[in-house]
């Protein structure tokens, strides 16, 4: 569905936007893929990295409206991958989160239905799930303004949907380049917030490709999220340094112990996949009355159990230590 068709990643100098470049002019001939972020330096490099004839780079920030909608002219979709991310920073730095994270939403969200583009995918977290730091606050809010944009856009415009998952194995910021960064300088103990703290762990292909599958899925408004397994912290940890002596430092600001990706609240929303779970909007769109139960690829759900939660920690699948160890080879 990519062939000859205009793409725009925001934030797409990013570990997912670099990813997803890759994949997408490996399997598919779009005719144009614009980089759009304000990291010029990155670009520089990028463009080392990805001469394909298709190839756009385009500098500007998601707080800026105006650039925005230069940049969406002619674009058939939008995948919004830029953000503030780091808890600790989002929490020192409140404004500068939101700013980004739900000003810039409503930027991209604009410019997109004014440029007449025709799906848009919007990146979220499993910290916008009942949140309790600033940036998971600040992506539940672009959540919703992503999903209320359907109202927006109005029965032919653009259609807009949200994905949510976990942990990016060896993305920046993540912990294993932060582990692997302090064995390499010589470390021989590992700070560890707590030790019961589990995560919900997937690959950057992994991501990137559900990301892409949901495009042909999405009708409009829900919120994706994948099946994935978790991880316990200590098994990471014993999985890149066997036996290492571990120091527990404490939980940081707005950190949670355990991550929520489908809340208990929203059970009666819930639909449940094959390889994945659909959260519907808590609203009705003037427009249509959506069929969630079926897929646009014909896949069907059914409804969770009242009171469903899918967190790190009640998950049934759990890596040992010993696919944690391959799983972090295949991502080098």
């Amino acid at each position: 569905m990519f062939n000859g068709k205009n793409i725009l990643i925001t934030g797409g100098t990013g570990s997912f936007g670099r990813r997803c470049t890759a994949t997408l002019l490996s399997r598919y001939k779009p005719e144009r893929l614009i980089i759009y972020s304000r990291d010029e330096l990155k670009q520089f490099e990028m463009q080392l990295e990805f001469n394909d004839p298709a190839m756009r780079f385009f500098l500007g920030d998601v707080r800026d409206e105006s650039r925005l909608r230069r940049a969406m002219q002619g674009v058939d979709y939008v995948i919004h991958a830029a953000a503030l991310k780091q808890v600790p920073a989002a929490e020192y730095n409140p404004f500068e989160c939101i700013r980004t994270n739900v000003i810039g939403a409503q930027n991209v969200i604009t410019a997109a239905i004014d440029a007449g583009v025709q799906k848009v995918l919007a990146l979220s977290t499993d910290k916008a799930a009942a949140p309790i730091n600033l940036y998971g606050a600040t992506k539940l809010a672009s959540d919703k303004l992503f999903v209320a944009a359907n109202n927006m856009a109005g029965r032919d415009g653009a259609r807009f949907s949200v994905i949510r998952y976990g942990n990016v194995i060896g993305s920046r910021g993540s912990v294993i380049p932060f582990f692997c960064k302090l064995l390499d300088e010589g470390a021989k103990t590992l700070p560890i917030t707590h030790r019961d703290m589990t995560r919900f762990w997937i690959t950057l292909d992994q991501g990137v490709d559900f990301v892409l599958t949901n495009f042909q899925r999405m009708q409009g408004g829900e919120i994706f999220v994948p099946k994935i397994p978790s991880v316990k912290i200590l098994d990471v940890a014993e999985s890149l340094a066997p036996g290492i002596d571990l120091e527990f430092i404490g939980v940081r600001p707005g950190e949670k112990l355990h991550e929520v990706m489908c809340p208990k609240d929203d059970s009666h929303l819930t639909l449940e996949f094959e390889k994945h779970f659909i959260i519907r909007p808590t609203i009705t769109f003037f427009h249509d009355e959506m069929d969630y139960m079926v897929d646009s690829t014909g896949q069907k759900g059914e409804a969770v159990v009242e009171g469903f939660e899918y967190n790190s920690l009640n998950n049934e699948h759990f890596l040992t230590v010993d696919e944690i160890v391959a799983l972090n080879n295949i991502c080098k």
